[in-house]
């Protein structure tokens, strides 16, 4: 629940401002700030009363800007709509993510979080073999190309990284040996708009920090945007 976000430990970093949405027992997002949120909303994807999105917009270098923060829906193991509601639930989730928008007029925005699909051929450790299991599959890579193409997005992971370079930001507790074995798939992305894709200066994905004592599966992306 929200009341068990350590707020005070990001107060001491000077992450005053922050937005949280989170679900007893299950996850939540939260977007912490050391400048003020004008306003924050929750959008409730499918009616499902999950803690899956909070957006926050606030100002920066003249601009108005729009944070979405999402975790996807996994969608269980098997792919398939018909058999299995967890993946129905992500596809309709992703259905509605298209109306999502990277330039709102004057105000520009940014999309970020686990997205639970990587996208692209050189996001996974093996295209072939991941094509009909979850996160890989062509009908969530498709949706997720509709979400981008259709919103105006720009991939600021990958306008610093070039798509020829394998790159992944998560890697499976299964494996004995992540790092050896480098199964890998990149489903953590930051969207932004066209303008900010202009200010990019650096993106960063922290792999060390798989490997640290009791990590996350996921690592930290951060993108620096020179406002």
């Amino acid at each position: 629940m929200n009341d068990q976000f350590p707020a005070k430990a990001f107060n001491k970093l000077g992450y005053q401002y922050q937005a949280v949405h989170g679900q007893k027992a299950y996850h939540g997002v939260a977007t912490v700030s050391k400048i003020p949120l004008i306003e924050t909303h929750s959008t409730n994807y499918c009616d499902m009363g999950d803690s899956r999105h909070v957006a926050c917009r606030f100002e920066a270098g003249g601009k108005s800007i729009l944070l979405h923060n999402f975790y996807v829906p996994a969608g269980g193991d098997e792919p398939d709509a018909a058999k299995n509601p967890k993946f129905d639930h992500k596809l309709k989730f992703l259905e509605e993510m298209r109306s999502l928008r990277a330039l709102d007029g004057d105000t520009n925005a940014i999309l970020v979080g686990d997205l639970n699909i990587a996208p692209h051929e050189n996001d996974v450790w093996s295209h072939k073999q991941l094509l009909k299991i979850v996160s890989h599959t062509p009908i969530e890579t498709d949706a997720l190309e509709r979400i981008f193409s259709e919103g105006g997005w720009v991939d600021l992971i990958r306008n610093k990284i070039p798509h020829e370079e394998k790159l992944f930001t998560w890697w499976s507790y299964r494996a004995r040996d992540w790092d050896l074995s480098n199964k890998g798939r990149r489903l953590d992305h930051i969207w932004g708009s066209p303008q900010l894709a202009q200010l990019q200066s650096d993106i960063a994905v922290i792999r060390q920090a798989r490997g640290w004592e009791k990590p996350s599966d996921h690592v930290p992306v951060i993108c620096t945007i020179d406002l």
